[in-house]
């Protein structure tokens, strides 16, 4: 269906301070889809792009991906869905539910298992079900492949395992069929910290050599604290395969560090991360080993404002920015304050977050918007794609109806 024009709702966009609309991109709002039934939404909507040497079109094909939830339910997700567009979001064809990730059933260990059972199998029993979810998809330049990463869910009558096995998923799509293979798991040492272990929601960063440093987080059953870890993995086109990892990342607050992501800019590494009660930053050289993670403030020191709720990078030869969610901006009614979403300049050296760049680069309307992606889609074109999520209940009179938003910055 063809895009429409995205409603700012209850809260229109803040007007850019000069600072702000100094920055050498301009943000066009869209919508790729809208609608709501009242009983499930389209979460988790990220996209990659398929470059336009590989399609012959002249053109781009950008692939979102997106995944049903059961709004009666908390996290209770179903299989993968994408829609592409082959004329930079003018139009939108789909979405299509992709076969290879619909929920796989797990009846006892061995061949048929489904993908990650191994990893625990004591803790699951006949008829308990996986997904693939929190799936970002980014195009792998040295392989000429769609490789999209994630983790995998379990659901004992349709709730999420307490207890459960936690794996990195990645698939691949080829161009050349435009078709999704199976769904696999990343391999990781055999040690209890890896058990539950994930790559949900995150940005990877891909060397020239065709490696890929996949950020993960990760915690032993026997604690609640999790710790994020850079791995270093070999991806051959079809599987990825791990070959070493780097240091611990974590801070004794509550649930500690999680759903990272990962960018590079002017050779240095920058880790975004979520903790409960705020948004952390951390810092390296070579990928692998980081820095003491510090608190996202603004450069006055004053905290972001950013919590529970997961940031990421758009990393542009102009500059390096965050997009992220935070307090203070009218937005009490909205859970964990997820909406609107803000985009600011980093100051590389300082780690902190320029306020006067900030800008609203999806405006809220009552739905949160904190499982958003960034796609690149040329140099001079870098897409921020969000689905309103709608819980809790009643969101939808703040004007949301679960839109799945595209915002394209644009330097000219």
């Amino acid at each position: 269906m063809p895009p429409t024009q995205a409603s700012p709702g209850s809260a229109p966009p803040q007007q850019p301070t000069d600072a702000a609309a100094a920055e050498p991109f301009r943000i066009e709002l869209g919508v790729a889809r809208q609608g709501f039934d009242g009983r499930s939404c389209w979460v988790h909507a990220r996209a990659g792009t398929i470059p336009a040497e590989q399609t012959g079109t002249g053109n781009p094909r950008v692939v979102m991906t997106m995944q049903r939830l059961l709004l009666s339910g908390s996290d209770v997700f179903y299989g993968l869905n994408q829609l592409h567009t082959d004329d930079l979001g003018e139009n939108w064809i789909g979405p299509t539910e992709l076969p290879t990730f619909v929920r796989r059933t797990f009846q006892q260990t061995g061949d048929d298992a489904p993908p990650g059972a191994s990893v625990a199998p004591q803790w699951l029993l006949p008829g308990d079900e996986t997904v693939v979810s929190d799936f970002t998809p980014k195009w792998h330049a040295k392989s000429g492949r769609l490789l999209g990463t994630g983790h995998t869910v379990w659901y004992r009558n349709n709730r999420v395992l307490g207890r459960r096995p936690r794996s990195v998923a990645y698939a691949v799509l080829d161009p050349a069929t435009f078709a999704w293979a199976d769904w696999r798991v990343l391999e990781l040492p055999d040690l209890p910290e890896f058990t539950n272990a994930g790559a949900g929601s995150g940005q990877r960063v891909d060397r020239e050599d065709g490696d890929v440093l996949v950020a993960i987080y990760h915690k032993d059953p026997a604690t609640e604290t999790f710790s994020v870890t850079v791995c270093r993995c070999e991806f051959d086109g079809q599987r990825m395969t791990h070959r070493e990892h780097g240091n611990r990342l974590t801070i004794d607050e509550k649930r500690g560090l999680y759903e990272p992501s990962l960018a590079q800019w002017q050779g240095r590494y920058y880790l975004t991360m979520r903790n409960d009660d705020h948004g952390y930053v951390s810092v390296s050289d070579d990928g692998l080993n980081y820095a003491q993670p510090r608190r996202w403030r603004f450069e006055d020191g004053s905290d972001l404002g950013n919590y529970n709720t997961q940031q990421h990078w758009v990393a542009h030869r102009d500059g390096l920015y965050l997009v992220y969610t935070r307090r203070g901006a009218g937005n009490d009614h909205v859970f964990r304050h997820r909406a609107p979403l803000f985009i600011a300049r980093v100051d590389p050296q300082r780690l902190c977050v320029i306020r006067s760049s900030e800008r609203v680069v999806v405006p809220q309307r009552g739905a949160r918007l904190g499982n958003f992606g960034v796609c690149e889609v040329s140099p001079d074109e870098i897409w921020i794609t969000a689905a309103e999520w709608m819980q809790p209940q009643g969101v939808e009179r703040h004007g949301s109806d679960n839109s799945l938003f595209v915002a394209k910055l644009r330097w000219s």
